[in-house]
């Protein structure tokens, strides 16, 4: 990848407005029947929450979004995303959601209602940062297990695939493309239910990303923090000197893409990170800056 490469930059916005361009130059249309009854169930509102909503309203989804605070807190954002979408509680996007998106840190999902997810289809976007809300894991700690084996250890009776979480929510919506284009990039997924793998995997292809099988959730190591495919590839390179503002400009332009060919060589050539988990040291300093910058209570909390 390389930074000096420019293009058009996409508009700021925090999201899709009704027949607003999506970020990846389609319209959001709710008069598609290829989505028409198919329902996001979101839980989290944060940066992360609005990014896939913003995306699933776009690609034709009904959206259910909720938080731990209640869908009078949500009034804002559901009028920005247009009459696909609605607020609702935890329980309710749970029970509405075809697919219920898990938008939010790891550490706040032993706090879900867990029978509620009893035959559901959960994609897992949490990942392991050892440390973060006072939150550690031994089991975690010593590979015992993956953050998303964690996940669906607690939520008992769900099928938990891992997808979604590799990118920050920038690049989640701006690096989007309609299939044939040329800069559409790649997503790992993970998880032992075929046909949850399946129906995630056309939800992520409908919402712009091709998409490779990274393995089961016990293999879902190969997609954790620290590994090569996450984030990195999916953000522009920032040149070494280049000044604050123009660096945040330039990370908030697409990444380059990554085609499947390639993410399967990340995947497949990766080996355990040691120790375990994602730090912020880890992490670009100018994603850094921008998450401290935007992140707000409802960032860190479902």
């Amino acid at each position: 990848m390389s930074g000096s490469r420019h293009r058009p930059r996409h508009p700021p916005a925090e999201g899709v407005q009704r027949g607003a361009p999506h970020p990846s130059g389609r319209r959001a249309d709710p008069r598609r029947t290829s989505t028409l009854t198919q329902t996001i169930g979101i839980i989290g509102s944060g940066l992360v929450g609005k990014a896939v909503a913003h995306l699933a309203v776009a690609a034709g989804y009904h959206v259910v979004i909720s938080n731990s605070r209640g869908p009078h807190t949500l009034t804002a954002l559901v009028d920005e995303l247009g009459p696909l979408a609605r607020a609702g509680t935890v329980e309710e996007a749970i029970a509405a959601g075809d697919i219920v998106t898990l938008s939010v840190p790891l550490p706040t999902v032993e706090r879900l209602p867990a029978a509620r997810f009893a035959g559901k289809i959960v994609l897992d976007q949490t990942n392991y940062y050892p440390g973060m809300g006072d939150f550690r894991s031994t089991d975690l700690d010593a590979g015992a297990l993956t953050s998303s084996e964690l996940v669906e250890r607690h939520l008992d009776g769900a099928a938990v695939i891992k997808g979604l979480h590799n990118l920050g929510w920038i690049h989640m919506q701006y690096n989007a493309r309609p299939k044939g284009d040329t800069e559409r990039t790649t997503l790992p997924i993970a998880g032992d239910d075929a046909g949850a793998k399946a129906a995630v995997t056309r939800f992520l292809e409908s919402v712009g990303y091709d998409v490779v099988d990274a393995g089961s959730l016990a293999e879902s190591w190969r997609i954790e923090p620290n590994t090569p495919i996450y984030f990195w590839p999916y953000a522009p390179v920032i040149p070494e000197g280049m000044a604050e503002e123009e660096a945040k400009a330039l990370f908030q332009q697409p990444g380059q893409p990554l085609s499947p060919d390639a993410a399967r060589a990340l995947i497949e050539n990766t080996q355990r990170p040691s120790p375990i988990g994602g730090t912020l040291e880890g992490m670009p300093p100018v994603h850094v800056a921008l998450f401290l910058e935007l992140a707000s209570a409802d960032t860190v909390r479902p």
